[in-house]
């Protein structure tokens, strides 16, 4: 019982101070797309909306 509620108070505590998954996926998208650190942070802040952009507007040498 002590050990789930740490797990618990762990888990919430990542998912309080840690980023998301969106922004994870965009700035990595942004940075192999732009090789640029403002883009990727402003990919980060803009998350699954960049994602999304990013999906719909990739190139032929992206899709794999």
């Amino acid at each position: 019982m002590i050990i789930a509620q740490i797990a618990n108070q762990a888990t919430q505590t990542v998912t309080q101070t840690g980023i998301g998954l969106g922004s994870a996926i965009a700035v990595v998208c942004s940075w192999h797309r732009n090789r640029s650190i403002l883009y990727a942070i402003l990919a980060g802040i803009f998350s699954w909306l960049y994602v999304i952009y990013f999906a719909m507007t990739r190139q032929a040498d992206e899709t794999k």
